[in-house]
């Protein structure tokens, strides 16, 4: 495992032009639209245009409205953005009597039907779970994976253990923003926290749509993590009570060649707390593969 410090590009003619024009204009009007898979019908948001693809996937507490802060980063570096919802949130349908699929069955779905064949996959939290399960299944289909704040669905007895002594009882009563923003970004950014809290009151669709909670396509444990063999960047929030460095650092250990990063001072949700870091190291990392 490669531990990277946080640096600029120097030599990503894309990557720096996107950041020099970060905030001086607005991001690009995408497409939105519904994909059907056997069971339901999925919500996706889609820049289009020929630029390799980078598909988003968002945590428990989001949508794929969360990702305002990488649209126009992604795009003006050439990246065909793309972030869809998963059964049980925003806009997604999922008939209740349908038959059985998974997230992985999901996402290979939506790939075929936007005619995108390998992309960049990039799963946060809850969505880590998927783009981790992903890559084990169908890594011909990526040209990297990037786990972001998330313990991956790993189920270690050891790894399970680990997670019980850092969420002790009563910690999911807490409020999803003091559980999954930093103390630095609540205390300093009243307008980004609310703002936040607005895309996690409205992720969850109605009852009526969500369908059957979708299992793991594999039971994922670190020994199978070992097989990953494609580009992987895992990066984790100095701050976060959820998946703190040490336990991502447990994942990224086990995959070869795989960057770890930790972005300080930022909790669960580091793409939105520091996106400007954020950002520039998935671009700086996607752009060698």
């Amino acid at each position: 495992m490669k531990i990277a410090l946080l640096r600029q590009p120097a030599s990503l003619a894309a990557v720096c032009a996107a950041f020099l024009t970060l905030g001086q204009s607005q991001p690009p009007a995408l497409q939105e639209g519904f994909v059907d898979v056997p069971g339901a019908k999925i919500f996706y948001k889609d820049s289009g245009g020929r630029g390799v693809p980078v598909v988003f996937l968002h945590a428990f507490t989001g949508s794929a409205d969360v990702w305002e802060h990488q649209i126009p980063a992604f795009t003006r570096a050439g990246y065909r953005f793309i972030a869809y919802e998963r059964r049980g949130f925003g806009r997604t349908v999922a008939d209740a009597n349908g038959p059985a699929s998974t997230g992985v069955d999901d996402l290979l779905t939506l790939a075929d039907r936007l005619k995108i064949d390998k992309f960049h996959i990039l799963g946060t939290a809850g969505g880590g779970f998927v783009a981790l399960d992903f890559a084990l299944t169908y890594p011909q289909r990526l040209r990297s994976f990037t786990l972001l704040c998330s313990q991956g669905g790993v189920q270690d007895p050891d790894f399970a253990e680990t997670i019980k002594r850092i969420t002790p009882d009563g910690f999911q009563n807490m409020p999803a923003s003091f559980r999954e923003l930093s103390p630095s970004y609540r205390a300093a950014n009243p307008e980004g926290v609310a703002r936040w809290t607005e895309f996690e009151s409205k992720n969850r669709a109605p009852e009526a749509v969500r369908g059957p909670a979708q299992p793991a396509k594999n039971r994922v444990t670190l020994a199978m993590v070992e097989g990953i063999k494609i580009p992987t960047l895992v990066i984790a929030g100095d701050a976060d009570l959820y998946a703190p460095p040490a336990l991502m650092r447990r994942i990224a250990d086990r995959i070869k060649g795989a960057q770890f990063i930790a972005i300080p001072d930022a909790g669960h949700s580091v793409w939105w707390e520091r996106p400007d870091q954020f950002n520039r190291t998935v671009l700086t990392f996607i752009a060698k593969h």
